[in-house]
């Protein structure tokens, strides 16, 4: 089994470090790592430090780098725009998202979205996606942390502008012609990936999404949940773009 990752705001440049905080405790309560087990330390930005255990506290592990690394951002930059769903299901689409390789996703209030970020619960409602993407992060052993944007979420309005300054983008939509498959692929830069809520994407934000320059694409005969279409699409983009 790989080494378990922890999340640091910076990696140290000693050979030895101390892992204390949120990350410390899960360290050494939750997951109780021992003297002389490996474990990764990484920035989010890409950088990585191999390190095993010299010592275990209350809370807090001695550790020893034995190795350091950087990971290069990809060519592409993959952002999915998630339509807010209702109940977990939207926890449930970041967190696999998050795994299988989204690099940003853009909480979207859809025309159609049952659930409505305002106010203080909108607040709450992304901080629990950035700490989803983040436990996420390093149960896949990522070097990258994907960004939450929204603030705390888009209008139709915002995300028309990024689809328009994207290298591609791509909305799924059960009734298109064109297979995500086989759809074209810029050779570099940000790619978005448009996911609607349960009820799908209105007429009104479609013509919107087309006309500032996105693609509609379907996955294939199947309709899929909110919770899982945005996972399967950026499935077909990993292995078309090489990541996998």
């Amino acid at each position: 089994m790989s080494a378990p990752l922890f999340l640091v705001e910076s990696l140290p440049t000693a050979d030895t470090a101390i892992l204390e905080g949120a990350e410390g405790h899960h360290a050494a309560t939750v997951q109780r790592l021992r003297v002389g087990e490996e474990l990764l330390l990484a920035d989010g930005r890409g950088g990585t430090a191999a390190a095993v255990v010299t010592a275990v506290g209350k809370g807090v592990l001695d550790v020893r780098i034995t190795s350091r690394g950087y990971t290069d951002a990809p060519a592409h930059r993959l952002v999915v725009v998630q339509g807010l769903a209702k109940g977990e299901r939207g926890e449930l689409a970041v967190q696999a998202m998050t795994e299988v390789g989204v690099d940003e996703i853009v909480p979207w209030t859809a025309a159609r979205s049952v659930t409505q970020w305002r106010g203080d619960r909108g607040v709450r409602a992304r901080e629990k996606w950035v700490a989803t993407v983040r436990e996420a992060t390093k149960q896949a052993r990522r070097a990258w942390l994907p960004v939450v944007a929204g603030t705390p979420d888009e209008a139709t309005s915002q995300v028309a502008g990024r689809i328009a300054g994207a290298a591609a983008a791509y909305v799924l939509h059960e009734q298109a012609e064109e297979r995500l498959v086989t759809a074209e692929l810029p050779d570099g830069g940000e790619i978005v990936l448009v996911v609607g809520p349960e009820g799908g994407v209105a007429p009104a934000e479609l013509t919107a999404f087309v006309a500032a320059g996105a693609q509609t694409v379907r996955l294939g005969p199947s309709v899929l949940r909110t919770s899982t279409a945005g996972v399967a699409a950026l499935s077909v983009l990993a292995a078309r773009l090489g990541r996998w």
